[in-house]
């Protein structure tokens, strides 16, 4: 699992869920979603994103949210039409542009800090769903109060100060409410068995052989063909505006023709927010069920590959690899294992199956992968670079190991590791490698013969080593 951990210490899933926090907040910052005009001022609600990613994830996230909404913020109140009461939250309206983007910007960033403070240190408590409602229920206030009282100590001409913030009205209870209804009921929802099983298909598919790399790409063109398209049709509305106010005979100036671009680069924006959305959703959708299919053809008692799976995988890996790359391919035949199922019962040779598939996968596995590809029959691809010395030295380990797992009786395999240069057919693989184990069970099993083609040494080209 520590492979799909990013830099603040989620999975996959996580990220997934974030990005589309972040569109969201978009959306909600460019539309009416997110805005409640009540003169001379807009009360929002744009800042739900923020307590769900303080709620969900941690102050970080909170925090760069914020910041997207403060962005937002400031784009809008960069139009030539704004009251004065928002022309305040843009710098390039404003008297004083510092003062602007702390407005705009910081205060926002400092709401996403504090609440996820709030959220991270109500984690550790027992009641965590209790206090997501109290959190909840006071953040907005928190918001008017960081905001207002900036407003006041910024642009005290304005006539705003922290009293704005005390201020109460229906409309502030209602928001309060669906403050707490949202996020409470998504954090249920992140909770529930249904969302978890998913996240853990999600962070699990990063190992799944049958995630196609292709399908990247493929979501990649999906994904700029929607960036075109909303460009082309952000371009299209801006020009024909334009033409239409002039046939109404208003002349539009360069300040208009200003203000209408803002206006179509915001309606871009908040289309390729929706484009995001959609892009990592279907991702998501395409990683689960590829998992799902990946699920399928585990091995129910080891837990390593399947045989279809398996030989799936090692088809895929010579595909994929370039010329001249070394691999490895080895069988592992437990010896005597109906004699064992025999004299210690099923469940003891079950065990004894699981317990090498583990050896197998903790000794080789950083080099390939194992598979279980019949009853007592295993195989291993190694697709990394690995010497020959160290082969030995690794197979000498994993037979000295699984020696002692039974009491009264020593347990042992026979290993044909064949190699070979890649690509190379499956087929052909499979056929030289059996070849190969059939030597070590005739020399008496309990060892393992190594077929290399490739010299170690410039002087020697070929060796047929037998342990």
């Amino acid at each position: 699992m520590d492979k799909i951990k990013n830099w603040w210490g989620a999975s996959c899933f996580d990220r997934y869920a974030f990005g589309i926090l972040i569109a969201i907040e978009i959306l909600m910052s460019f539309t009416f979603l997110g805005y409640i005009h009540i003169p001379p001022i807009s009360v929002t609600i744009a800042y739900l994103p923020i307590l769900v990613a303080g709620c969900l994830f941690g102050p970080g996230q909170s925090v760069a949210i914020g910041l997207v909404f403060g962005i937002a913020s400031m784009y809008k109140a960069s139009a030539s039409y704004v009251m004065s009461a928002d022309a305040v939250f843009s710098p390039f309206l404003s008297s004083s542009p510092v003062d602007s983007l702390w407005l705009s910007i910081g205060t926002r960033a400092l709401f996403g800090l504090l609440v996820g403070i709030a959220f991270r240190a109500a984690r550790k408590s027992r009641r965590y769903p209790f206090w997501i409602g109290v959190i909840s229920l006071v953040a907005p206030r928190v918001h008017s109060l960081i905001v207002y009282t900036s407003m006041g100590a910024l642009f005290p001409e304005l006539g705003y100060s922290y009293i704005s913030a005390l201020h109460l009205d229906l409309g502030d209870v209602v928001f309060a409410i669906l403050c707490v209804a949202i996020v409470e009921l998504l954090w249920v929802i992140y909770q529930s068995d249904t969302i978890q099983n998913t996240k853990l298909c999600i962070d699990q598919s990063i190992d799944n052989p049958y995630a196609s790399e292709r399908m990247n790409l493929y979501f990649t063109g999906f994904a700029f063909f929607m960036v075109c398209m909303a460009v082309f049709a952000a371009r299209y509305f801006s020009q024909r505006e334009s033409y239409m106010l002039e046939r109404h005979g208003i002349a539009v100036t360069d300040m208009i023709s200003a203000d209408l671009m803002l206006l179509q680069l915001q309606f871009l924006t908040a289309m390729l927010s929706l484009n995001v959305i959609s892009v990592i959703l279907l991702f998501s959708v395409y990683k689960y069920m590829s998992y799902k299919e990946y699920q399928g053809e585990i091995d129910d008692l080891t837990g390593i590959m399947g045989r279809k799976m398996f030989l799936y995988y090692c088809d895929k890996t010579q595909k994929a690899s370039g010329p001249e790359r070394i691999g490895w391919f080895l069988f592992v035949d437990v010896d005597y294992f109906k004699a064992i199922n025999d004299t210690f019962g099923h469940s003891v040779g079950d065990k004894v199956l699981r317990e090498i598939a583990v050896n197998l996968q903790d000794i080789l596995g950083e080099f390939g992968k194992a598979g279980r590809i019949g009853g007592d029959e295993f195989a291993v691809i190694i697709d990394k670079p690995l010497s020959r010395q160290e082969l030995e030295r690794r197979l000498g380990q994993f037979l000295e190991v699984i020696s002692g797992m039974l009491p009264g009786r020593k347990v042992s395999c026979s290993i044909g590791a064949h190699q070979f240069i890649f690509p190379q057919n499956v087929k052909h693989i499979l056929t030289q490698t059996d070849t190969i184990l059939y030597e070590a069970k005739e020399k008496g099993r309990a060892c393992y013969v190594i077929k290399a083609c490739v010299p170690d040494k410039p002087d020697r080209k070929h060796w047929d080593t037998e342990k």
